[in-house]
């Protein structure tokens, strides 16, 4: 466990869990919602790497072949491929400081025909969380990638998502989006009710401007502020459940097997990086 603290914020790190976060707190309180038991899902975020979310029976077409990826979800049997390879490895400590760390996870080609490496760099100070992810392509040939980040937030009857994105994306009862229902202008799909009013897995395509999380009943707000190459959020409001994720990613999901679609994902030169970047500030206001 690696630990980092700056002004009113700590942050737990847990490197061979998936390179996860452990818990972000700020004045004591959860940010992030702690992990809360031995589960990779259990953690309070991980990183999403080298794809986000879900790949449809984990199959997809590339260098003019086909490629099968094995069901990976540490739990009941699921079809599809998803989140990628960094959630379910250890990662390197690099470097690690007072408040600062960076972790490292190599990938050797194997049922993913691509070498690659990727890294966390965890930026904290008395401003609050820089949290930096990479990838490198150390493969021969174009790689798919995509990158994200997957937090839990902790979440009562009063707790707010505040967003705005262009469409959300209609998904089969297995997960995997089907229909896009699309606004001429990033619009709050949740009409600035409870996050917890609407039952939702799904990814929202278009993003405009930040977003944030709000606790009025614990006087507390949290601004994320994705890189413009985040444009997509997941959002996962389980029903009766005390945590919900709200996911910046670079692509939608399944975006894999629908290059011509919103968002796709990115392909990456042999040698080429690719970086994207989340901003976590909390404040205390009673107008939060």
């Amino acid at each position: 466990m690696i630990e980092l603290r700056a002004g009113d914020y700590r942050l737990e790190l847990e490197p061979a869990r998936g390179g996860s976060v452990a818990r972000f707190d700020f004045g004591g309180e959860a940010l992030f919602r702690p992990t809360c038991g031995p589960s990779v899902l259990d953690t309070a975020c991980f990183p999403l790497v080298p794809f986000s979310n879900r790949i449809a029976q984990g199959v997809f077409h590339a260098d003019g072949q086909d490629v099968r990826l094995a069901p990976n979800f540490p739990g009941p049997p699921h079809p599809h491929t998803l989140h990628g390879f960094g959630w379910l490895c250890e990662w390197q400590v690099i470097e690690a400081s007072a408040n600062q760390a960076l972790l490292r996870h190599a990938y050797a080609a194997g049922e993913w025909p691509w070498d690659y490496v990727a890294e966390q760099h965890f930026d904290l100070s008395d401003r609050g969380l820089t949290h930096r992810l990479t990838i490198c392509n150390r493969g021969i040939t174009a790689m798919p990638v995509g990158l994200g980040l997957h937090p839990y937030f902790p979440r009562n009857a009063q707790t707010l998502l505040i967003a705005r994105h262009c469409g959300e994306w209609q998904t089969a009862a297995d997960g995997i989006p089907d229909t896009l229902r699309r606004e001429d202008q990033p619009v709050d799909w949740w009409h600035g009710q409870p996050v917890g009013n609407r039952a939702v897995d799904t990814v929202y395509s278009g993003r405009g401007g930040d977003l944030a999380i709000v606790w009025p009943d614990r006087n507390l707000r949290l601004d994320i502020a994705p890189s413009d190459n985040l444009p997509c959020t997941v959002v996962y409001t389980p029903a009766d459940a005390d945590f919900f994720c709200v996911e910046p990613v670079s692509h939608a999901t399944n975006a894999i097997n629908h290059p011509d679609g919103p968002d796709p994902t990115h392909w990456l030169a042999p040698g080429d990086e690719f970086a994207a970047s989340v901003r976590y500030a909390a404040t205390r206001s009673e107008c939060a």
